[in-house]
């Protein structure tokens, strides 16, 4: 099934799409079904039942605020970041949340939100349990969901196929039938993805005319958001939220490259790289306006790339930055149709790995790479991401994620360094990349999938921290 790039790229809030913005919209849509089922009136209390992953790290995936907001009717594209906190203090000082941002009803936050650690339920890693209550206690609305990765959320019963009833002039699920699309009919790959948007939104209310200008706006803005992430990160320090008491490191790092500059000390391009994704992953780990990239845990490394683009390969080329992430968004619904982007499902292969297969294919495209070579930069992107675990300290998006993302970047950019050094010819499909991703993370233990038991999450003591 091929996925909207504007799935692909979600505008959010960090710290994490699957455990923060993935539940955040599944309150957010309780809390519309019930408005829209007429039971608001009849709603005297409600329960959050969180399961697996999402209870074993939600504490410091801010899980339970994300719930809360959910609730009050907050989408993440639309919530204020800055007034998070304020909203939490507001639920906890009065012990009372309006309801789909309506109706006030009592709300504990120790007791209606509850982290059942040791369950599982079978549908997937990251579920979760809503119910609405009437006046004598009976359950009266109830809905179970799934934080599928990216900020992606299924009901049970859904399938995550269930892709909007539109018929797209260039449908693919593997990257040989993209490909194949795009040797047809002369596209580019961002080209297929710009006729497949357009006839999106063309099946709406957009006239058919103005189908191509709305979609260079809309991933224009998500290069905008992107960039104001990597300015305000570069701008802030002090300490990240949490108890490891991380320190940010993207403003010293500005401030030494700025003054190299000045002393004409050359500069590596790898310095701006690493600086630009610690920007954006210092960002989301402080619960900042992020884009999901294809997931918030790596949100840093495709704007990593862009900003590299920018700075160092074609500056103000406003077409090849759209090219680059229409290019990268092909290749993540590709992941996503046939693997996964949830690191509790297959380990942080599905979410750094993933971003730098997309932006190794997205790069190697915009710097006029074929076909061949933008699919052999997506493949080595992944290839030598194969096995990544996902083990946060803490159960926070910070160690290792912040520097993962680093390193994500990075590789990508070797990986077009290798794909563009050759003719195209390479040994290993992007499809079988994929499958030996989703194959891999089926295998891999479930501690070492965003359980925080397993890895350096366990063999890394905080200081003060008694229990990681």
């Amino acid at each position: 099934m091929s996925h909207s790039m504007f799935d692909l790229f979600k505008i959010g809030v960090g710290p994490s799409s699957s455990h923060t913005v993935g539940p955040m919209v599944a309150c957010a849509r309780f809390a519309n079904d019930a408005e829209n089922a007429g039971i608001l009136e009849q709603t005297f209390a409600l329960k959050v039942d969180l399961y697996g992953s999402l209870a074993l790290t939600g504490h410091g995936h801010a899980t339970d605020v994300a719930c809360v907001m959910g609730l009050m009717g907050e989408m993440p594209d639309s919530i204020d970041p800055d007034n998070i906190e304020t909203l939490v203090n507001m639920v906890k000082g009065t012990t009372e949340l309006p309801f789909a941002g309506q109706r006030f009803i009592p709300f504990i936050w120790d007791k209606h939100l509850s982290f059942h650690m040791a369950e599982v339920l079978p549908e997937h890693p990251n579920g979760m349990s809503i119910t609405a209550f009437n006046e004598n206690g009976d359950a009266i609305f109830s809905k179970t969901y799934f934080s599928v990765g990216g900020g992606f959320v299924v009901e049970r019963g859904e399938t995550e196929a269930s892709e909007e009833d539109v018929s797209l002039p260039y449908p693919f699920d593997t990257a040989e039938q993209l490909l194949s699309h795009c040797r047809d009919n002369s596209l580019s790959i961002d080209e297929l993805m710009f006729e497949n948007e357009s006839a999106r939104l063309a099946a709406g209310d957009t006239p058919p005319g103005q189908t191509h200008q709305l979609v260079c706006e809309k991933i224009d803005t998500i290069w905008h958001v992107m960039k104001a992430c990597i300015e305000r990160g570069i701008n802030q320090e002090g300490e990240l939220p949490g108890k490891l008491k991380i320190r940010r490191r993207a403003k010293a790092m500005k401030l030494r490259l700025d003054a190299q500059k000045e002393n004409g000390t050359p500069v590596d391009s790898a310095d701006y790289v690493n600086m630009f994704a610690l920007a954006v992953n210092e960002e989301n780990a402080a619960g900042g306006r992020v884009v999901t990239a294809p997931t918030n845990g790596a949100a840093g490394v495709i704007p990593a790339i862009v900003a590299y683009y920018e700075a160092f390969v074609s500056p103000g080329n406003i077409e090849g930055v759209r090219k680059l992430l229409a290019t990268a968004a092909a290749i993540g619904s590709l992941y996503k149709t046939n693997a996964s982007i949830s690191a509790a499902e297959v380990g942080c292969q599905g979410e750094i790995g993933v971003a730098c297969s997309m932006a190794a294919g997205g790069l190697a495209a915009a710097m006029g790479g074929t076909l061949e070579q933008i699919e052999n930069a997506a493949e080595i992107g992944m290839e030598h991401n194969l096995g990544l675990t996902c083990d946060p300290v803490d159960g926070l998006v910070q160690v290792p994620c912040i520097e993962r993302n680093t390193m994500g970047a990075i590789k990508a950019i070797n990986a077009v360094r290798l794909a563009l050094a050759g003719d195209g010819h390479h040994s290993v499909s992007l499809d079988s990349v994929i499958k030996t991703m989703h194959q891999t993370g089926l295998d891999m233990q479930s501690k070492y999938k965003e359980t925080s038991l397993g890895g350096l999450a366990t063999n890394v003591i905080p200081i003060n921290i008694v229990n990681c």
